[in-house]
């Protein structure tokens, strides 16, 4: 009687097992991956696991062989149906996509959801998925990899005078109408200031300031850089755009000639190609460092 007691408990706590546990298990290395966010599609393929992926948003560019890959939507505009038609058993999403990952998790398709402020969260961000998809030493590697030539980059600068610069992000084309530029916080400014320069706006502090022209003028710039992403700007326009900085002929930047538009997605990606952000705003702040000795 005993015995048939003590299997009765045991099968009812196999079937209490049952229900609590999922049949997905979220901690199992994923074979499929789909990813909503274009930087961990960079770092899957930075630690050698690009071949997981079955699916990237709208705003993969980079490598190449994403553009061989389905594209599921983006941060506004996500394709439930056609990420669950992949069969994913991961999904990378922002962490801000809330109703598309209850929808995934009804459908019981794990989720890593994806924050990013400032820099040092490129590098912590690869070695947690390197973990999660069974990479971790590929991404550890990488990581370290990064985190030693940004290393280097600051080094190259070291000791010199810091130029207060101006990072505009955007503004009305052909005017300086709405320039929104960066202000003391994010990864950008992280990397200006790797770079060796000082942010005109590091006191305040918010990811991006919109500036009047007086506030343009009142805070002086040495330096002016501006990004443009992607096919955003014609090269045939970039000397008529640079021009328009003429308008204030007080600025130190434009009386210097020091006005530098930068054209590439590394600037928008906080991936991997962030060491290629910093060496390019560093090659404009300190031109000196750069040449042949």
């Amino acid at each position: 009687m005993a015995a048939v007691s003590t299997r009765v408990r045991a099968a009812a706590a196999i079937a209490l097992v049952a229900a609590v546990v999922p049949v997905w298990v979220q901690n199992a290395p994923p074979r499929r991956i789909v990813s909503l966010v274009p930087a961990i599609s960079e770092m899957l393929f930075a630690m050698d696991g690009g071949t997981l992926l079955a699916g990237v948003s709208n705003y993969d560019h980079y490598p190449p062989e994403v553009d061989r890959l389905p594209h599921v939507g983006g941060l506004l505009d996500p394709n439930v149906e056609r990420i669950l038609a992949l069969k994913p058993d991961l999904a990378v999403v922002y962490e801000t996509q809330t109703d598309l990952t209850r929808q995934l998790e009804r459908a019981r398709v794990p989720v890593f959801p994806y924050v990013h402020r400032g820099l040092p969260d490129i590098t912590q961000t690869m070695r947690a998925l390197g973990e999660r998809v069974g990479l971790k030493a590929a991404a550890d590697a990488a990581a370290a990899d990064i985190e030693r030539r940004l290393a280097t980059v600051r080094a190259r600068v070291a000791g010199r005078p810091r130029p207060r610069a101006l990072l505009v992000f955007g503004r009305e084309r052909g005017s300086l109408r709405n320039v929104d530029a960066s202000g003391g916080y994010g990864f950008l400014h992280d990397v200006l200031e790797i770079a060796g320069g000082s942010n005109v706006l590091g006191d305040l502090q918010r990811q991006s300031v919109v500036m009047s022209t007086e506030m343009i003028l009142t805070r002086a710039p040495d330096v002016i850089i501006e990004l443009h992403y992607g096919a955003s700007l014609a090269p045939a326009r970039l000397a008529d755009e640079r021009r328009v900085w003429n308008t204030l002929p007080s600025l130190p930047a434009v009386k210097t000639g020091r006005v530098h538009l930068l054209v590439g997605n590394e600037f928008v990606v906080p991936g991997p190609r962030i060491v290629t952000a910093a060496e390019r705003f560093a090659r404009v702040l300190h031109p000196d460092a750069w040449k042949t000795r």
